[in-house]
């Protein structure tokens, strides 16, 4: 599999040695990992998701706004655009096998009685308010109703007003999963 380079690259410099740098100090940023949840009606049947995203950041304080980046052309953007909501649910730090669940869309739900989420990729998972999944296990997650979604090339910032919060991240200060626990990388 051959990568295309994207530019722009400094007059002088080989490409491809320059692009290998570029991500090298790109993946250094610190950063979270989070589990992004949606659902919408899409093609006349109810869809959930639970997605791994590294970009999740609060973006203004009045109105509270968080901002998620998701690839444009995953399913979880389009479910965030046609169900103009999104939860974010955020592990532990020994919890870091559990985002390798959903680096590809979730194909296994188990619904209850009631048709609501009680289970994705084998993790247990509960409806947030908008009805967007969050994972049962998260120390914390927040729950936003679509503010804004601005399109910037291969990722789309979805903004959301958060309508509701949970879990025991505030009162026990659990530390929260960051990228540099996993071997995992992203970006550059």
């Amino acid at each position: 599999m051959t990568t295309e380079l994207v530019g722009p690259f400094p007059e002088g410099v080989d490409p491809d040695e320059y692009d290998r740098l570029r991500r090298r100090v790109l993946w250094s940023i610190p950063t979270g990992l989070f589990v992004v949840g949606s659902t919408a009606e899409l093609d006349g049947e109810r869809r959930y998701n639970l997605m791994t995203a590294n970009l999740v950041v609060q973006v203004a304080t009045r109105p509270k706004l968080l901002g998620v980046a998701i690839e444009t052309e995953a399913l979880t953007a389009r479910l965030v655009r046609a169900g103009q909501c999104f939860a974010v649910s955020f592990l532990a730090r020994e919890d870091r096998a559990v985002v390798r669940r959903f680096v590809k869309p979730v194909a296994e739900v188990t619904l209850d009685q009631e048709g609501r989420p009680a289970a994705m990729a084998g993790e247990p998972v509960k409806q947030a308010r908008t009805g967007a999944p969050v994972l049962a296990g998260a120390v914390a997650w927040v729950d936003c109703r679509l503010h804004s979604l601005d399109e910037l090339g291969s990722h789309a910032l979805a903004i959301g007003e958060v309508v509701d919060v949970g879990g025991p991240a505030g009162e026990d200060g659990a530390p929260i999963l960051r990228m540099e626990d996993t071997r995992m990388n992203y970006g550059g």
